[in-house]
């Protein structure tokens, strides 16, 4: 009898252990945000494995998002100066993973900033803060983040609040991110003066860089610096297309309703897409895509791009908001179609 009570007993409790771990895998989410306030980050997870992180330490002078993946877990963002790898470009230190920020506002250069910027040129710089985390959510669709930021003059004065909501999302081999950003000028009129310093950039991985012939500093086989200028193409495959039909370095300083950049890194066939929105200041954007891996739209920007024949100089008032939005696609296993980021742009329309 005991026999049989124990083994009743057994059989519950083994029976109980199935029920709790079928509904356990039956409640879990395809997408997970978890925050890290200590290390000042929050990830962001695909299917249990790390798709992005939004960090914000104070060895940065704005949030980032760093570093990104493919549905594999290759980086498609250089390591360089936070995690160096080998064979990197060692330039613009301000290039961190995915970012936005713009290099004119109320004369104050906020792209170019950098944390150890020598005391006599500080003033002329500013920094962004995040201030605090809004909302945090996942499903089996999507993870959602709405952050809080500062934009500050260097007296720490406080010159654009910004409300940023991030949507990750994708299935399969296909990863998105949405960017809706919202800035409200406080204390003071504010003007984004026409630059070619801006807005919304990606630092790209080496290997999805354009082939080059001009000599550039690079890491070494152990991600140090070599200040030995050299020229090296190995394994470099990049080739940027945008949505007018312009290829390479042809790109930079044209206008279109989206670019992506097609490479290999490790046999691994990739594309990335930065969609530009049909409400934004500026549509279509300029596009501020350089071969040696930055890549970013710049919708206010005209003067540069257009040599001269467009300007745009934004103003917001005190109290007023603009709005900016893009999509992001990354792509593993083969190069998108045009018709699939045109895609892409219809699914972010709506």
């Amino acid at each position: 009898m005991k026999t049989y009570i124990k083994s009743v007993v057994l059989l519950f409790a083994s029976c109980s252990l199935m029920i709790t771990s079928v509904a356990q895998q039956a409640s879990k989410k395809r997408f997970a945000i978890s925050e890290n306030s200590a290390e000042k980050r929050i990830d962001i997870f695909v299917d249990d494995k790390p798709f992005t992180s939004y960090i914000y330490p104070d060895v940065l002078t704005k949030p980032v998002l760093y570093p990104i993946r493919t549905s594999r877990g290759t980086l498609i963002t250089r390591g360089w100066p936070m995690d160096p790898r080998p064979g990197e470009r060692v330039d613009h230190p301000h290039h961190v993973g995915m970012w936005f920020n713009y290099g004119n506002v109320n004369g104050l250069d906020f792209w170019n900033s950098v944390p150890n910027m020598p005391a006599e040129k500080r003033s002329a710089y500013g920094v962004i803060r995040h201030r605090r985390v809004v909302s945090m959510k996942s499903s089996d669709e999507h993870a959602e983040l709405e952050v809080e930021l500062d934009w500050e003059k260097p007296d720490g004065k406080v010159l654009l609040k910004e409300n940023t909501r991030f949507v990750f999302s994708g299935e399969g081999d296909m990863r998105t991110i949405e960017r809706l950003t919202k800035l409200r000028a406080v204390g003071e009129d504010v003007s984004f003066a026409d630059d070619k310093e801006g807005l919304f950039g990606i630092r790209l991985s080496r290997e999805l860089e354009h082939r080059s012939e001009e000599p550039w500093v690079f890491t070494d086989s152990l991600g140090r610096v070599n200040k030995k200028a050299a020229v090296h193409n190995e394994g470099i495959t990049g080739v940027y297309t945008s949505s007018e039909g312009k290829i390479g370095n042809d790109v930079w300083g044209t206008r279109g309703h989206w670019v992506r950049v097609d490479g290999t890194i490790s046999g691994e066939a990739i594309s990335v897409a930065i969609l530009d929105y049909k409400d934004n200041p500026g549509y279509p954007t300029y596009w501020h895509a350089r071969g040696y891996g930055l890549f970013a739209a710049n919708p206010l920007g005209q003067k540069a791009f257009s040599k001269g024949a467009r300007e745009l100089n934004l103003k917001v008032a005190k109290g007023q908001m603009v709005s900016f939005r893009f999509k992001v696609l990354i792509y593993s296993g083969g190069h998108l179609s045009d018709d699939r980021v045109r895609n892409g742009a219809k699914l972010f329309d709506k």
